[in-house]
């Protein structure tokens, strides 16, 4: 049985953009992004800080949850991070 904790994690770069991700720790995949051992995306937008995160039971949720927030227009991003899953 996995007894992981699975997050879905946004992260505000530098540049202001946003970045979505997975991650079962969510301070060693933030300090990988700001060392530059992230995503190609946060490469050149250091350093980045987490904003939101969310706790899911199971990787598919959280991955489905990732997936589901990529999709979103970056108002409705902002949207989802004030009130959260939810609502």
């Amino acid at each position: 049985m996995d007894n992981s904790k699975h997050f879905l994690y946004v992260l505000e770069c530098s540049d202001s953009t946003l970045y979505a991700g997975y991650t079962t720790d969510i301070d060693r995949r933030l300090r990988q992004h700001n060392e530059g051992k992230g995503a190609k995306y946060t490469r050149g937008r250091v350093p980045v800080k987490c904003i939101y995160q969310e706790e899911y039971k199971t990787k598919r949720e959280a991955l489905q949850a990732e997936y589901a927030f990529k999709q979103l227009s970056r108002i409705n991003k902002e949207r989802y991070m004030r009130e959260g899953k939810e609502q």
